[in-house]
């Protein structure tokens, strides 16, 4: 049964970001769907939604959407959350399995491009007031930055950070806003393991309650907000 409460999609909802996420929209009224591998799909609430979801599975995305319109109707924010990742030798990159690489890429870009089709499909039916706003959890990797263990990953996010700068570009005139959420330490290097579930809530419920697309990269600070930094 569809609310009228506007509705969070979280792909990709860990115990860290994913899960600050939830609770922070929750807290200013939105209704939740969580989609995972690891949700159990019987502990959902009338608030909170989860979904089994293997994000290695493109063609699965659409099935998602299509659950969380028939319970709580259309998502007018979406967060992807979902990263994959398989160290390769630093000195032999190549050496990295296709099977590895293809899974990973699915899980970082090809599904969120689904999700990103998704999604507008949804915005575009819902009223002017509605948020649609997507947005992409993403790192320094699509900068110049090389982190030679770390091939795939880089490679995930620097195709997705194209798509998501071409869907602002494009969609911004329609209302509909897309991000490539990065946070940063002060001195503009990547927090690695620790990543902050709170700054990332915060800030992406500033961009979601945003009247305007703005930068679509959205370097950000814990505790500043967005910071802009030297991409090259």
């Amino acid at each position: 049964m569809s609310s009228t409460s506007p509705v969070i999609l979280i792909l990709g909802s860990g115990a860290n970001i994913g899960q600050h996420v939830a609770r922070t929209f929750a807290t200013k009224g939105y209704k939740v769907a969580l989609a995972s591998r690891s949700l159990k799909e019987e502990e959902s609430t009338s608030d909170q939604l989860k979904i089994s979801s293997d994000l290695s599975d493109p063609d699965s995305v659409s099935g998602v959407f299509s659950k969380v319109k028939a319970s709580l109707g259309l998502p007018s924010v979406v967060i992807y959350n979902a990263a994959a990742v398989t160290p390769n030798d630093a000195k032999h990159p190549l050496s990295l399995p296709l099977t590895d690489f293809n899974r990973d890429l699915n899980i970082n870009t090809v599904s969120t491009f689904v999700a990103a089709q998704q999604a507008v499909l949804g915005f575009e039916q819902l009223p002017d007031s509605a948020s649609k706003t997507f947005i992409y959890t993403g790192n320094i990797l699509n900068t110049a930055t090389i982190i030679p263990p770390l091939m795939d990953l880089g490679v995930g996010k620097s195709a997705t950070a194209h798509i998501i700068q071409s869907a602002a570009q494009a969609y911004a005139d329609r209302g509909f806003k897309f991000y490539y959420g990065d946070e940063r330490k002060a001195d503009g290097s990547p927090p690695y393991s620790d990543l902050s579930g709170e700054a990332h809530a915060e800030f992406y419920l500033q961009l979601a309650e945003g009247k305007s697309q703005g930068p679509w990269q959205q370097t950000f600070v814990k505790n500043i907000g967005y910071k802009q930094f030297p991409t090259g």
